[in-house]
């Protein structure tokens, strides 16, 4: 019997990876639905090639642009509500990869309709994981972290327990800027801030990657995913990104988690989970593994990593704002409102204000409270670089 799929975001590099890997095994699998914000054209290439008959376009003029083409048997909706139309049934599983914090609204309203969901969306995570693992446990919907450092922690823990982990370490290659004078940041281009030299990823993520925010944000995901304490889990900078998470446990043993550079390793498996299933990935490289050239994090070069410091085990909605701050400040560097030294510099000044400093007090209980927080933020940002 075929497999029923779902893929939130199928245009992303993500998205678009997962439809890669499933184009050559099609007879396995009936995809369902995908989604996306702007590129209609894309996700109507997809759909003829997969034979997809539900279609979810965000973005009303992409909407109306695609209701002009010839879609046939093809239903297209413009927002996320339409999940009750589409399934009648729980399917078996969901891709969600919708980048920001916009794929928290889908990825919860989705849970319930699927037996099992892979989320590669960060910002979901960290703001909403309360409200992601309350309903996973709801509809017994199994949970698979797609990022390639917690892929790679949730697949070396696979039949052992968190409680007997002494220490994560999660890899970062150091993004673009690895080999560039601090004294040079100020002055740092959209170009050179997104050319990573090892993944082939969006924008925004590019850029979360220079900074070394993505490292804060896999931090406290990790901390969230596997319910661990702050003080057990650390970073080393790894150029290579060879290998993705080294776990020391308390009997001493420690696992080394290494995999190719890239991430259709992970998704792959997360489609797969437990068939062994064969992927063409290249030979062992001995170079890389003779050379991981592991060290700790410049905190000079790097001071978002100090921003770990200040967040606490209790659950809190500390992460929350920084994870929609950071969003905010990173678009506008990217419209070229503000320098890229302005992105962490304008971070911390944020969260060490008095009104989203108390949010280490509390929780924000639902999605709306969350829009709020975001809109907020939005405003204060908006007047400090006026």
């Amino acid at each position: 019997m075929k497999k029923k799929i779902a893929i939130l975001g199928s245009t992303g590099s993500i998205g678009k990876t997962l439809i890669e890997i499933i184009k050559k095994d099609k007879k396995n699998f009936n995809v369902i639905l995908l989604t996306a914000h702007k590129n209609y054209k894309e996700i109507l290439k997809q759909a003829k090639i997969l034979k997809v008959k539900n279609l979810i376009i965000t973005d009303k003029k992409s909407y109306l642009n695609l209701s002009k083409n010839k879609l046939g048997k093809i239903k297209i909706f413009n927002n996320y509500e339409s999940f009750n139309n589409i399934f009648n049934e729980k399917i078996d599983y969901v891709m969600s990869s919708i980048s920001g914090i916009n794929g928290l609204t889908p990825t919860i309203k989705i849970i319930k309709f699927t037996k099992k969901i892979a989320i590669a969306n960060k910002e979901a995570i960290i703001c909403g994981w309360h409200l992601i693992k309350k309903d996973l446990k709801k509809f017994k919907t199994s949970f698979i972290p797609v990022d390639s450092e917690h892929f790679s922690i949730f697949y070396s823990l696979q039949g052992n327990k968190i409680s007997n982990v002494n220490k994560i370490y999660l890899t970062a290659s150091g993004g673009p800027l690895i080999n560039t004078p601090k004294n040079k940041f100020k002055d740092i281009k959209i170009s050179e801030a997104i050319n990573h030299p090892n993944w082939k990823m969006g924008k925004k993520i590019s850029v979360d990657s220079a900074t070394m925010m993505n490292k804060v944000f896999e931090i406290i995901e990790a901390k969230k995913i596997f319910n661990i304490k702050y003080e057990s889990l650390d970073i080393l900078v790894h150029p290579s990104s060879y290998v993705h998470a080294i776990i020391k446990f308390n009997d001493g043993m420690v696992k080394i988690i290494a995999h190719d550079t890239n991430m259709k390793i992970p998704i792959f498996n997360s489609l797969y989970e437990n068939q062994n299933k064969k992927i063409k990935t290249d030979k062992l490289n001995l170079n890389k593994l003779n050379l991981l050239n592991l060290k700790k994090v410049d905190l000079n070069k790097f001071p978002s990593i100090k921003i770990i410091k200040k967040l606490k085990n209790k659950e809190s909605s500390l992460e929350t704002v920084i994870v929609l701050a950071n969003d905010i400040l990173v678009n506008h560097f990217l419209l070229k409102k503000i320098y890229f030294t302005d992105i962490v510099r304008l971070l911390q000044k944020l969260i060490s204000m008095k009104k989203f400093n108390n949010y280490r007090k509390s929780k924000l209980k639902n999605i709306n409270s969350i829009i709020l927080l975001n809109n907020q933020l939005q405003s204060t940002i908006n007047k400090m670089i006026a």
